[in-house]
């Protein structure tokens, strides 16, 4: 279920596991020319990492008459950030105050408790990235910068720490947040309840919650989260066709 070098879930068969170990061989060895390698980055895509993209070019364009920023709490490798930062360019480039803000300690898992339940065998320090990778994944968001409009205006930043802690110190900082878009992605509870906790006053109608854990029986904190500080009962939570997980919330 969980492979070792870098604790990532893993549900798929053993034909699966095979075909997607030939398709990183294929990406490592790739023909295609270093000028054109981006701009053909489709060949390795397989259905599921491009359901994933297609879903959160929908829920962007949820957001593109709504004020405030996009943040998202558990960045690790920082796809969903990079994503967020080329839609922004697509959709609004000239829209300086949709500023994309990520929070993660960058060393894994802090803060497992028992509401995160036994089956996905967590602890402490797993998921880690490995030593000043925020640094490159800084670099990439001001290359995603560079290629769009009104770039010397920096519209990105990554918060580094124990999120309990600097979500709430950020906010405090910038008291005029208003968040439009939060991607809860930390899969445990402590820091997701804080992170929601931190928010909630500043969301408006029509904010967009995306969680990528809820009804998960390997992660279950993420729900018991979002039921101790909203209620389930006082959200709705949607779903599209083309994910089986990810999940998404409009507040109303």
């Amino acid at each position: 279920m969980k492979t070792d070098k870098h604790n990532a879930i893993i549900l798929s068969s053993a034909s699966e596991k095979d075909a997607l170990k030939q398709f990183v061989q294929m990406l490592k060895s790739s023909p295609v020319p270093e000028d054109e390698l981006l701009p053909n980055l489709g060949l390795y895509l397989t259905s599921k990492a491009l359901s994933r993209i297609l879903f959160f070019y929908e829920i962007y364009k949820k957001i593109v008459g709504t004020h405030g920023v996009i943040m998202e709490f558990g960045v690790r490798w920082g796809q969903t950030l990079s994503l967020m930062a080329a839609l922004r360019g697509i959709f609004e480039p000239f829209n300086r105050h949709r500023k994309i803000i990520g929070f993660d300690t960058f060393a894994g898992f802090k803060g497992v408790s028992e509401k995160d339940g036994k089956l996905g065998k967590i602890a402490d320090g797993h998921f880690t990235v490995g030593a000043s990778y925020d640094q490159q994944l800084a670099q990439i968001l001001a290359l995603q910068e560079a290629l769009n409009p009104i770039a010397h205006l920096k519209k990105y930043e990554l918060v580094k720490g124990d999120a309990c802690e600097t979500i709430p110190r950020y906010l405090k900082e910038h008291p005029e947040t208003i968040v439009s878009l939060a991607v809860l992605d930390f899969d445990i509870y402590k820091p997701t309840k804080a992170a929601l906790e931190a928010i909630k006053p500043h969301l408006m109608r029509g904010s967009i919650l995306v969680f990528d854990e809820l009804c998960d029986d390997i992660f279950p904190g993420e729900t018991t989260a979002l039921q101790e500080v909203f209620g389930l009962n006082n959200v709705r939570i949607q779903r599209m066709p083309m994910t089986a997980r990810i999940s998404y919330m409009e507040v109303q």
